[in-house]
């Protein structure tokens, strides 16, 4: 199959768009801002440094953190000058949750997610060029500094009551468990990354997601205070299902970015799942369609919603960007050949593993019969219900109906498993235990 070669390193802005402002704010990805006409006007004119901040809390980013990566490039596309930050320090600190501390990591552990963090970001930003992107990492001015020297020069800067007016602080104050000082502290860290950043390349904007408000205007406020110059913010929303469910995760699990976390078949599988009612709004943030096709797919979500094609397009734009056109041409192989579309035999075992990991599997003997297959994969309760499936017609092994009840499961698929099925949508994968 040949998969259209989509990046995010070779697409354009939408030229329908006067500024790129007016982009983001018709795409739903500002939420909450600093003074709007100020934004349009400096985003509007020449190129300006902007940056965007990422915890290494995880060896890998996820759902939401794409969301700002996506923002960051179109606004690099628009001609401005990307920081793409890895908080090797504030990643040592740990932004405060909602309803209890953190786990601090060794500093080895958050040295090693600093690179894999990095090497992620990088994939989003283009380093050539007028408006080439930098990377930085807050420990090279937060660690040679004093605690006495943090305090007298950033600290006193900062006021108590303020701060804890803070959504997040005041949700944890309010909580059982309280907050710790190491915590309090991580917005004064977060303002001062702002202000150094300024000093060092007189970046003028910071952009994350809008529960971290409080971090970003602790920035602003800084750079006001100490050096009188008014600089912006605005906070992409918290993204939901219009179901009023939480948007990111499968079955309880969070969407990595990194494939070893989250095969691409199973990133892909969680776009082609979006609901009609939300995948519009899916290809208004997560893709570099125009507005004008966008709009077309809405069209065909109303007209023929059971063609999926705006799901298609949406799975198939989202997982090259993140994953390559290579492995997302993989993914749709195997989706379509676990649904006869296509020949199992041709799947690349690597790929059709990680499908059959998403589907009801076990791990058994070669030579397991088909029966005994189908009862511990779950595809029927019981042998008696196997055998009546197999005398239906109902089942197959690796692409072939089976007629027989003596028939059995050998690992005959690329990497020694099988795909069983019973009926038109049942399946089951088999792991071959060597």
């Amino acid at each position: 199959m040949t998969v259209p070669a989509t990046s995010v390193a070779v697409q354009a802005n939408d030229p329908s768009f006067e500024t790129i402002w007016d982009e983001l704010v018709w795409r739903g990805l500002v939420h909450v801002s600093t003074d709007q006409d100020a934004l349009r006007e400096l985003l509007a004119g020449e190129s300006i440094v902007y940056y965007c901040g990422f915890d290494p809390t995880a060896p890998s980013l996820h759902l939401g953190h794409l969301v700002q990566l996506l923002t960051m490039r179109r606004m690099q596309l628009a001609g401005h000058r990307p920081l793409g930050l890895v908080g090797g320090a504030t990643g040592l600190i740990g932004d405060p949750r909602p309803t209890a501390e953190r786990v601090m990591q060794t500093k080895e552990t958050v040295a090693e997610w600093v690179a894999q963090l990095r090497a992620q970001i990088e994939r989003f930003l283009s380093f050539d060029g007028d408006n080439a992107a930098r990377m930085v990492n807050n420990l090279d001015w937060t660690a040679p500094m004093s605690a006495i020297d943090f305090l007298r020069d950033i600290g006193k800067h900062y006021r108590v009551g303020t701060m804890i007016k803070k959504d997040a602080v005041t949700a944890r104050l309010n909580s059982e468990a309280g907050i710790s000082y190491t915590e309090f502290s991580y917005q004064i860290l977060q303002g001062m990354d702002f202000l150094e950043l300024y000093r060092r390349y007189d970046c003028v904007l910071q952009t994350g997601g809008s529960d971290q408000w409080g971090n970003l205007t602790s920035g602003t406020d800084l750079i006001h205070r100490v050096e009188g110059r008014s600089v912006h913010a605005f906070g992409t929303p918290l993204i939901t299902n219009s179901d009023g469910t939480k948007f990111g995760k499968s079955e309880g699990n969070a969407i990595w970015l990194d494939p070893e976390m989250c095969s691409p078949y199973a990133f892909y599988q969680f776009w082609l799942n979006t609901h009609d009612a939300d995948v519009v709004e899916r290809l208004k943030v997560f893709t570099f369609l125009t507005r004008a096709e966008i709009e077309e797919y809405a069209a065909l979500v109303e007209s023929e919603p059971f063609r999926r094609a705006a799901q298609k397009r949406l799975a198939l734009e989202v997982t090259t960007a993140v994953h390559g056109a290579e492995a997302t041409a993989a993914a749709i192989d195997a989706s379509e050949a676990l649904f006869g579309k296509g020949d199992l035999g041709a799947l690349d075992a690597g790929t059709l593993a990680s499908a059959l990991r998403e589907l009801p599997h076990a791990t058994l003997a070669a030579g397991t019969p088909v029966t005994q297959a189908l009862v511990e994969t779950g595809l029927v309760s019981s042998v008696s219900e196997a055998r009546r499936a197999i005398s239906q017609g109902g089942v197959s092994v690796d692409g072939a109906k089976v007629d027989s009840d003596e028939a059995t499961v050998n690992g005959t698929l690329p990497g020694g498993v099988s795909v069983l099925r019973r009926g038109k949508k049942a399946l089951a994968g088999v792991f071959i235990d060597a």
